[in-house]
């Protein structure tokens, strides 16, 4: 899903969000890929342009989850 996180307050609000969902959570922003937990790592993207974030779970219902928690940066096109 391509979200926007525009602020310092919408990543801190991220990662402490995504902490409760197990698996592996991917960002990535045309080359980069990053661990989408580390806090340092989205700041060192340019989050000026928007991101692809991917979860990687064995479980449907915490990928389902996981997408309704990001939902609220989801960029619309």
């Amino acid at each position: 899903m391509k979200i926007n996180l525009n602020n310092i307050t919408d990543i801190n609000c991220f990662v402490k969000g995504i902490a409760y969902y197990e698996g592996d959570i991917v960002v990535t922003q045309g080359r980069h890929v990053i661990n989408g937990r580390s806090f340092l790592g989205l700041h060192s993207l340019n989050l000026v342009e928007p991101i692809e974030v991917i979860i990687h779970s064995d479980r449907t219902d915490v990928e389902e989850n996981f997408y309704n928690f990001i939902r609220k940066w989801k960029i619309e096109k």
